[in-house]
């Protein structure tokens, strides 16, 4: 296997959201399309319940895929299909908002204090835009934990790890997104297909995520700037970008454990319009989606 190497790496930023959720952007709207098919990924991480509990109140999504992840906590959901329902420690939802859909995510004072997890979008082609929203609710239970050589473990939540599936499966992107732990001192590797988009998002620890050892050899050096503090081993609350030549990661640890969440997914390379919630292919489109819900007639399939 030939191992990908470091694009760039970004630093997650703060910023607030919904109605005043104190948040980090990891990477965004001006970020695209370094991270086609994904176009968004956000970290809240907080045990202030102030900076998290005002939640996302009632708003559409057309067009995208989005995918919470929670790690601590809970937080409840409804949509305009009638779907209520609330995610907890370990689980996942992954919801096609597709033609249409409205919905509000309300976290809830977490039980431990804290409340972390994470939220990222992904993009529909233009051919399933407009397919009928569903939801796909993860429960932690129903995610495999894979225990690897060396201690490493992997929790397959899209994709395929020594040959064990994850439950979200049958997305048109074909994903890949695994919770991975890796000790001290160890090197790990993981095949990824070929041309997929790949990236790495580091809760804690840290460790080199590719086989140079410098974070920044292929930056490109005309540029004469860096999202993050040049260090050759990434961090936490990085994102590393991988390089599409290769076909596998490799992540060795120092004398301090990583844990990271890896996504990979095939890249659409269609144009995209985006505004707000809504993520189409050109502004005519986008014209037409805010249009028709200030009309009401916005959701097509209920």
């Amino acid at each position: 296997m030939t191992t990908r190497h470091i694009k760039k790496l970004f630093k997650s930023r703060p910023t607030i959201e919904g109605a005043g959720v104190h948040l980090k952007r990891a990477f965004g709207y001006s970020q695209v399309p370094q991270f086609d098919p994904f176009l968004m990924l956000d970290d809240f991480h907080s045990s202030n319940p102030a900076d998290y509990l005002p939640g996302f109140p009632w708003h559409p999504h057309r067009g995208i895929e989005t995918i919470t992840y929670v790690l601590e906590g809970l937080v409840e959901h409804g949509d305009s299909m009638g779907n209520k329902g609330g995610i907890g420690g370990g689980d996942v939802q992954w919801m096609t908002a597709g033609s249409g859909i409205i919905h509000q995510e309300m976290p809830r004072e977490s039980p431990t204090g804290t409340m972390w997890g994470f939220q990222f979008w992904a993009n529909l082609p233009a051919a399933q835009k407009m397919m009928p929203p569903r939801y796909r609710d993860v429960k932690a239970a129903d995610i495999p934990e894979v225990k690897l050589a060396d201690g490493v473990t992997a929790k397959v939540i899209a994709g395929t790890v020594a040959g064990v599936q994850g439950p979200v499966r049958d997305i048109v992107i074909e994903p890949e997104m695994l919770d991975i732990s890796v000790p001290a001192g160890t090197l790990f590797r993981h095949p990824l297909p070929a041309g997929h988009t790949a990236f790495a998002y580091l809760l804690a620890g840290e460790g080199y995520f590719d086989d140079c050892r410098d974070a920044y050899a292929h930056e490109a050096a005309s540029a004469g700037w860096w999202d993050t503090e040049r260090r050759c081993v990434c961090s936490a609350e990085t994102v590393v970008l991988f390089d599409h030549e290769g076909d596998a990661v490799q992540v060795t640890t120092t004398d301090k454990p990583v844990r990271f969440i890896l996504v990979a997914g095939r890249p659409l390379g269609e144009p995209i319009a985006w505004y707000g919630p809504i993520v189409m292919n050109t502004q005519e489109e986008l014209r037409v989606a805010f249009e028709e819900y200030e009309k009401g007639t916005f959701i097509k399939h209920g």
